[in-house]
């Protein structure tokens, strides 16, 4: 199969413009991110507030009955609150390709600017990956400000606890540079997927909604004492995260393949 990197990129370029064309989408783009940072500062705030209040001794040690006396309760929740959230973070990545992408085939076609698309020399391939980066670019980018503006929120509140800042961290970095990438792959590849084999955006947006509910499933049960996260953990999240990619960007390629999708529709 061919693949010419310039029709790849009139395809991303057409897709990146046409969300300029969609005021909702733009954003629901930006909740979310909003959302992510402004809820773990303010609840680093609270601890920071006083961090010798005997409740927060009594919270400390339901998570970790171990913690020696003349332990800093502020800062032990401060920290585990990065953690946790670490995985409700990765939402981002995952969810602003879901909303791109399902527009992305079902969505060309409720606007009928699907047929004159299959009918350039495009391949599968080509558009995949052009269609791929409109949604990924948009998708890493949004969660890399959005980090940014997280570990600034997080040193200014955090700093009376003092002995440095608090964020970036070294498994921080690794799911920003690494993980974010790979979970906006995953959320993409998903989403095209879905939107090829329905007939409306809408209802692609909502069925490929679904594959957050595991991942809030995990963060809930790291919240809840029951899954003990950190860097292997994480690491192993991304190995699982990569195949399935893998198999994603596999069955696109099949998917959008032009024979396939004007029998389909036409």
């Amino acid at each position: 199969m061919s693949f010419h990197p310039r029709r790849a990129l009139a395809v991303f370029w057409k897709d990146f413009l046409d969300l300029r064309k969609n005021p909702s989408l733009l954003l629901a783009m930006a909740a979310l991110p909003l959302v992510l940072v402004v809820v773990p500062v303010i609840v680093v705030w609270t601890y920071v507030r006083d961090p010798t209040d005997t409740n927060l001794r009594v919270i400390a040690l339901f998570y970790d009955p171990s913690l020696p006396r003349d332990f800093n309760a502020g800062r032990f929740l401060v920290e585990r609150t990065l953690m946790d959230w670490f995985g409700m973070f990765l939402l981002m990545p995952v969810f602003v390709p879901i909303l791109i992408s399902s527009q992305s085939v079902a969505g060309e076609r409720e606007r009928r600017t699907l047929e004159p698309l299959l009918a350039s020399p495009v391949t599968a391939m080509e558009l995949v990956a052009g269609k791929s980066l409109a949604s990924l670019v948009p998708a890493v980018l949004i969660s890399w400000v959005a980090f940014v503006l997280l570990c600034v929120g997080v040193d200014v509140v955090g700093w009376p606890l003092g002995q440095g800042l608090l964020m970036p961290n070294a498994l921080w970095l690794f799911g920003v540079l690494v993980l974010a990438p790979l979970f906006a792959f995953f959320g993409n590849g998903v989403a095209v997927l879905i939107s090829a084999r329905v007939a409306e955006a809408r209802t692609a947006q909502q069925l490929a909604a679904l594959v957050v509910l595991p991942i809030v499933g995990l963060v809930a049960g790291q919240i809840a004492g029951f899954l003990k996260a950190g860097p292997a953990y994480y690491a192993s999240q991304g190995v699982v995260v990569l195949l399935l990619d893998l198999g994603l960007l596999w069955a696109s390629v099949r998917l959008l393949d032009r024979e396939r999708l004007l029998s389909r529709w036409g």
